[in-house]
């Protein structure tokens, strides 16, 4: 009878709209497309009580190490992405409205070293 919460390596630093007007955006559990449906509520790794991508959504079951889409978040992720709690950058990959075409990475992920960088530059 208790909740069920699966914590992310992202947080509102990367997708806020969640947090600041509670945008829905659909999830889709990557590793596990045909796992049965779990009600979670799914968190981000900020220190902050609003950091959720969804409460009560219904997802395929979540295991560790589960990579998880966080779908139609488009030019609003990373325009309004920030490096709050020294989070690096996610990924960015682009999933063709044709199911036979291959997705396509639009920027790969932040390296720890470029993160640093961007800090040591700016001082």
């Amino acid at each position: 009878n208790g909740r069920w919460f699966a914590g992310t390596d992202s947080g509102m630093s990367h997708l806020v709209r969640p947090a600041i007007y509670g945008a829905y955006h659909a999830l889709f559990n990557l590793s596990n497309p045909a796992g049965p449906l779990r009600t979670y509520d799914v968190v981000g790794n900020i220190c902050e009580s609003a950091d959720h991508f969804a409460r009560d959504r219904e997802v395929q079951e979540i295991r560790e190490g589960d990579v998880l889409a966080v779908l139609d978040a488009g030019a609003y992720g990373m325009s309004m992405a920030s490096l709050y709690n020294l989070r690096a950058l996610p990924a960015e990959v682009w999933l063709p409205a044709d199911p036979a075409a291959p997705p396509a990475l639009l920027r790969r992920r932040q390296t720890p070293q470029e993160l640093a960088e961007t800090w040591l530059s700016s001082s």
